[in-house]
């Protein structure tokens, strides 16, 4: 069997695969340098943006929802507390649990540089028409749901 034919079966799957990993390679590629400019990294900007639009955040659970993982959490939030947006408070509740919240600063911070980044983001993803923009959005979430589910079950 050649080559072609064996691997024909899998030819859209890969397609996909390479068209998503060059489309979000390109988008974050226009993200990573305008969050360059304000003197932080992807991560650390997440952290931030994380931290002021949803309040403050038991360390444990920051890796999730920034989709890195826990162990570079402290180095990040470190990061931030030297840079005056952030800091660690202990919960009063349960002293183990220790939460980073934005400061004053930081808020100041993301309130100046964030609507910028968004137009960014915007202009990155243009190639899309709005409508297009909303089936995609249905579509990888479909298709993240579905390849999560089926990770954790194999």
């Amino acid at each position: 069997m050649s080559e072609t034919k064996r691997y024909e079966q899998y030819e859209d799957a890969l397609d996909l695969y390479i068209g998503l990993s060059r489309a979000s390679q390109w988008v974050l590629a226009h993200a990573d340098r305008d969050i360059r400019k304000h003197g932080l990294n992807r991560t650390e900007f997440g952290v931030l943006e994380l931290l002021y639009h949803k309040g403050p955040q038991p360390l444990q659970q920051i890796g999730s929802k920034v989709l890195m993982s826990s162990g570079n959490i402290t180095y990040v939030v470190d990061k931030l507390e030297k840079k005056g947006y952030a800091r660690r408070r202990v919960s009063t509740e349960d002293r183990r649990l220790i939460y980073a919240e934005v400061t004053e600063t930081g808020a100041a911070f993301i309130e100046q540089v964030f609507p910028q980044h968004a137009t960014v983001i915007e202009a990155a993803v243009a190639g899309l028409d709005r409508q297009e923009q909303k089936q995609a959005i249905e579509l990888l979430k479909k298709l993240g749901i579905y390849a999560e589910r089926a990770f954790k079950e194999s």
